[in-house]
């Protein structure tokens, strides 16, 4: 059951907005930055945990306003490597998933960005239903927020590389990253951020432009373009020709390397003759390759490559002076790709057959 809640959506606010909306309401301009650090510091979800701020402006507030809080369905947790996955329910019924991972540099969050998504990647189980809507900018912080809550722990990079496509979500994404990234928020660092594309070019350059600091990645996954269309229907509407174009002009926007992620897929895009076109297609550029075996769904037909595979495609990469690295599998023994956990769920709420879910 869908609960449409129509007021202001005020942890998607900037502090300027804030302050803006405070003096509407005949408060002062200062209790605004006052509830941007009750939202994004100290990542509260009641106006009455707003102890500096008066018991009538908390009640105007929350006749105004709502602050998103995210519920956690379900979390997975990895025995094999501590990962988390994180189902989240949001204020409509929607549901969502983000990823806790565990390094030894800090850790990471890889949240969603959209519920569902429409771009149709073969290998995505998050596509398999379309796109259900955008995600706004607070519930896309709100996957970082509660997952530092829960697990106690501080989230010291981010990538947008769960279910939906960013550049899908282009205007919500850029106040998205501007909200993370403020001083008076968590303040993660530009750098340590990294939003992913199947290759929307204008969003491509519109982004270059903006000229941050975060780091591009490009999903790939296939050396050409008769191959790429068979595997990402983005590709039928813009050519590799025009992606690697839209590349070269994001880092001389932003002289930051670009990844390219490249999903391997057995007897598909794992051949030799593969490594030897994409060799071509990125030698001379600031990159680095992220070699991914894909993770297999029950709705499509793709196998993971096999390790002898997989680690020639990547000593012919590096023997050409290729910056590469095989991502390293995490949570194998929870439901790891992206869309995985939001089907399954779904299809046990909804008492689904299972061959219309995913496998494990």
């Amino acid at each position: 059951m869908e609960n449409i809640d129509n007021r202001i959506d005020i942890k998607s606010m900037t502090i300027d907005e804030l302050e803006e909306l405070l003096v509407s309401m005949g408060d002062k301009k200062f209790r605004g930055k006052q509830i941007f650090l009750w939202l994004h510091e100290k990542l509260v979800v009641s106006f009455d945990d707003m102890t500096n701020l008066s018991k009538p402006l908390r009640e105007k507030l929350e006749e105004k306003c709502r602050i998103t809080a995210l519920k956690a369905e379900t979390v997975q947790v990895s025995k094999i490597d501590g990962t988390s996955k994180f189902l989240f329910e949001l204020y409509d019924g929607n549901l969502i998933e983000s990823v806790l991972m565990k390094y030894h540099h800090g850790n990471s969050v890889c949240i969603s960005s959209q519920v569902g998504c429409r771009m149709g990647c073969r290998f995505c189980a998050s596509t398999l239903d379309g796109c259900v809507r955008n995600l706004t900018p607070s519930e896309m912080l709100d996957q970082i927020y509660t997952i530092q809550k829960i697990s106690g722990e501080r989230v010291d990079n981010v990538v947008v590389m769960g279910s939906g496509e960013p550049m899908d979500n282009f205007d919500n994404i850029i106040r998205f990253l501007s909200l993370l990234n403020s001083e008076q928020g968590l303040n993660i660092s530009a750098r340590n951020i990294t939003v992913s594309t199947c290759g929307i070019v204008p969003k491509i350059i519109e982004l270059a432009d903006k000229k941050l600091q975060i780091t591009l990645a490009i999903s790939l996954h296939a050396p050409n373009d008769e191959l790429r269309k068979t595997m990402m229907p983005i590709a039928n509407k813009y050519s590799i020709e025009e992606i690697m174009e839209a590349c070269r002009y994001y880092l001389k926007q932003t002289n930051r390397r670009i990844s390219f992620e490249y999903s391997l897929v057995k007897d598909v895009n794992d051949t030799e003759e593969c490594a030897q076109q994409l060799i071509s297609l990125v030698k001379g550029m600031n990159c680095h390759i992220n070699l991914i075996p894909v993770n297999p769904i029950k709705e499509r037909d793709y196998r993971q490559s096999e390790q002898k595979a997989i680690y020639a495609f990547k000593n012919k990469l590096e023997k050409n002076g290729i910056n590469v690295t095989i991502r390293r599998e995490r949570g194998s023994d929870i439901d790891g790709a992206c869309g995985q956990l939001r089907r399954r769920y779904g299809a046990v709420k909804e008492e689904r057959p299972d061959e219309d879910i995913c496998e494990d």
